[in-house]
């Protein structure tokens, strides 16, 4: 029955996360989906998705008696928009495999962020994720579009 409450609908993100065996990778190009057809990411939006997701995730999964219910996709969906968070669509490609690959492996610290508890870790780890791709990708832009090797460079003395 929980399942068609709105915390069962919101962090299933609608249902999205019972459609495939592979839920966490739908969620988030449902979100990329969403990030290209508004061309960014709001900071309210985000605050949203992020506080709604925690409860939700959290009531979900106290629901199901199981800490981390595989069909619970919000997680993904903060952690994505994260990802998008202050970036343009030139960069949302890129942005959905690194973060899948993020989600995946899990290193440090988005192994001990998953460890929190309730809807609180469901959520962290996605986030803290996130949190890495969006650095990645904006010191690669730096780096590679705005004369960051040149940068580097000047500093280390190696070029004028």
């Amino acid at each position: 029955m929980f399942e068609t409450t709105w915390y069962g609908l919101f962090a299933t993100f609608f249902g999205v996360g019972r459609v495939s065996k592979m839920p966490g990778t739908l969620g988030t190009a449902a979100a990329l989906l969403i990030v290209l057809a508004l061309g960014g990411v709001n900071i309210y939006a985000l605050g949203a998705v992020i506080l709604l997701g925690a409860v939700s995730a959290d009531l979900y999964a106290k629901g199901k008696g199981v800490d981390d219910p595989h069909e619970v996709v919000i997680d993904e969906v903060a952690g994505y928009f994260v990802s998008m968070y202050g970036l343009g669509a030139s960069s949302a490609v890129a942005a959905f495999f690194l973060f899948r690959v993020i989600d995946i492996v899990k290193p440090f610290p988005v192994d001990s962020a998953e460890k929190l508890p309730g809807g609180v870790g469901i959520m962290a780890d996605d986030i803290c994720g996130g949190v890495m791709v969006n650095a990645i990708l904006r010191v690669v832009s730096w780096l590679f579009f705005a004369d960051g090797f040149r940068a580097i460079g000047g500093w280390l003395g190696v070029m004028g």
